[in-house]
């Protein structure tokens, strides 16, 4: 008998008190022994040792004790605020092809002197303008753009009218009853911000396409002879309208309850991934159990790497069942978020934060004590700035486009968005979503099954278990 098994548990059997056992916890690699300090074993160091111990300010003192918490906590600090900061300080800046649909319905026929139509030539002098390179035009039919608004393919459209130069012309006679119309719609289910962006981009062409047919109007000897008030109007003769080309349910927060659902989807996968290992890890005696002043360490079941991530996996596949279904019941039948498809969105649910535990269970199964830090990195530091639901992907810096390709959260929530927003539509990022669940869920379990096997074959074990008490039965292998 060892000289931990002769003090009994903080639950009065025989056993380890304080750890019980050295050595690393986790998935750390590790061989049992005897040590000193916090959480581990050894000889009763008596009560006077317990209950004085170390000052505390000979031990602030140590710059040993400062140098490894300040350095990594500093640069945590410092890369968390350059990558958050760094994808939304200036979108317009940033802006590179902004998808915006450009429509001309104008069957009118030319003004006296033109060879083409007003509308054609806003539209024409709309894309030609643009040398900057921040918005994508597309021209479409109104049937193309009502589909990709639809589809959310497009952030907006400036839509010009069937009858755009037949109502321009008659400015200049006594038949005027309204003035031109160039439409701006909108498209919410996108972000508010990136709508914004595109309502702020059309709404600035349409004015400069209204100042230019206004020079041509009052350059015409048509016009030269008329009233001030009448050249007034002629100067700017366009008015600009806006509406929702798209619509959205008012509880939809402003196009913004995807990415908040998305987050809640993350967040459950990464928490409940992680509860789930420390809680295995503890339940088999390879972690401490601190509750308050309670500290004790369970018998250590024998189990190697690879059969430890198999059970944490299958845990999560099953706790993932009724977390997503809490979340559905929160956020749709308590808080009444507008959402639709109700099966397919639970399934989808199911499936994105299944796959981000499982990515988790791998990493911290191949990383060990760092593993959380390594998947917090993975799926939401570099996740939220990269995930095109809040600031469009045309806005940010190419960095985070980048990241884009391959992070979890823009995967997951192109799919929560085309499923609340835009009647579930394969092509509207429903179908690219569920292709990268599966591709990540399968890299994440070769990935952690992979390293485990290698681990075990290498004989990096995990800590060497302790014998049990004779008056204790042994835990089931």
């Amino acid at each position: 008998m060892d000289a931990d098994s002769r003090h009994p548990n903080d639950d009065g059997t025989p056993g380890s008190s304080g750890g019980g056992r050295g050595g690393g916890t986790g998935e750390g690699a590790g061989t049992a022994g005897h040590g000193t300090g916090e959480g581990a074993g050894g000889t009763d160091p008596g009560p006077g040792t317990r209950e004085g111990g170390a000052r505390v300010g000979p031990l602030l003192r140590r710059p040993r004790l400062w140098i490894v918490p300040a350095v990594l906590t500093g640069l945590l600090a410092l890369l968390l605020s350059l990558l958050y900061m760094g994808g939304i300080v200036n979108p317009e800046e940033n802006l590179r092809r902004l998808p915006i649909g450009l429509v001309n319905a104008d069957l009118g026929r030319p003004l006296p002197g033109q060879r083409q139509n007003a509308g054609t030539q806003v539209t024409t002098a709309i894309v030609s303008d643009d040398t900057s390179g921040s918005v994508d035009w597309r021209r479409l039919t109104p049937a193309e753009a009502r589909d990709e608004l639809a589809s959310g393919k497009v952030y907006g459209v400036l839509e010009v009218p069937r009858d755009f130069t037949d109502t321009l012309a008659a400015l200049t006679t006594a038949d005027a009853t309204a003035r031109p119309t160039l439409t701006v719609l909108t498209n919410p289910g996108m972000g508010s911000l990136g709508s914004s962006l595109a309502a702020r981009i059309t709404t600035a062409a349409a004015r400069q396409a209204s100042t230019a047919i206004g020079r041509q109007l009052t350059a015409s000897p048509a016009t030269a002879q008329a009233d001030p008030t009448t050249r007034l109007l002629l100067a700017d003769p366009v008015q600009v309208a806006t509406r929702v080309g798209h619509p959205i349910g008012r509880h939809s927060g402003l196009g913004l309850s995807a990415f908040y659902y998305t987050l809640l989807l993350v967040l459950a996968g990464f928490l409940g991934a992680n509860l789930i290992s420390v809680g295995v890890d503890t339940a088999l005696g390879y972690a401490d159990s601190e509750i308050g002043p309670w500290h004790t360490r369970r018998p250590t079941v024998p189990i190697d790497r690879t059969r430890t991530l198999l059970l944490k996996m299958v845990m999560t596949a099953g706790i993932t069942v009724l977390t997503v279904s809490l979340i559905m019941l929160a956020t749709v039948a308590v808080l009444g978020m507008d959402a639709t498809h109700l099966p397919l969105l639970w399934i989808y649910s199911y499936c994105a934060s299944l796959a981000v535990g499982l990515g988790v269970q791998a990493i911290n199964a191949a990383f060990g004590g760092i593993g959380q830090l390594v998947s917090m990195f993975v799926f939401i530091v570099l996740g939220l700035p990269s995930s095109g639901a809040t600031v469009p992907l045309q806005a940010v810096p190419g960095f985070y486009r980048f990241l884009s390709v391959f992070e979890p959260m823009r995967q997951l929530s192109d799919g929560v968005r085309a499923i609340l927003f835009f009647d579930a539509r394969a092509d509207a990022g429903l179908s690219r979503a569920w292709l990268m669940i599966g591709v990540g869920a399968v890299a994440g379990v070769l990935f952690g099954f992979a390293m485990t096997r290698y681990y075990d074959r290498k004989g990096l074990h995990r800590l060497t278990p302790q014998p049990v008490p004779a008056d204790r039965p042994a835990p089931p292998a």
